[in-house]
């Protein structure tokens, strides 16, 4: 059985992450957390579903809600089965813009990328 790992391609490389201050970042986790909370409603299983604590992924929320000038989570306090998380209009532009902007940055450097990726030397593992 050929256990050789996939040859890596261009698509979907770039990571992009936007630093605007000390605990003022924009990269693709947050992000990530971003669209598990407009799936599921709720950071503590956006957080789960990433392999994140909750007090984790709360923390990113505080910091993602004060870098904007208005709020990206929604949350509804309450008890148990009453409580909740949605992401705000805000919040919704801030995942579109930012995936956006990836599909953009993956487009311009994807013929350069390939050239990079036909000079991999065999052994050569894709970063990860």
């Amino acid at each position: 059985m050929d256990e050789t790992p996939p040859k890596p391609t261009a698509s979907h490389v770039t990571r992009l992450r936007f630093v605007f201050g000390e605990k003022r970042i924009v990269g693709p986790g947050r992000i990530d957390l971003l669209e598990g909370i407009g799936d599921t409603g709720s950071i503590a299983a956006a957080g789960r579903r990433m392999g994140m604590s909750y007090k984790r992924a709360w923390t990113l929320v505080e910091e993602l809600n004060t870098t904007f000038d208005a709020p990206l989570v929604e949350m509804h306090r309450g008890g148990a089965g009453h409580g909740g998380a949605a992401l705000t209009a805000l919040g919704l532009e801030i995942v579109r813009r930012y995936r956006a902007m990836q599909a953009a940055s993956d487009r311009a450097i994807a013929g350069d990328l390939e050239a990079l990726l036909t000079r991999l030397a065999p052994d050569a593992v894709s970063p990860g």
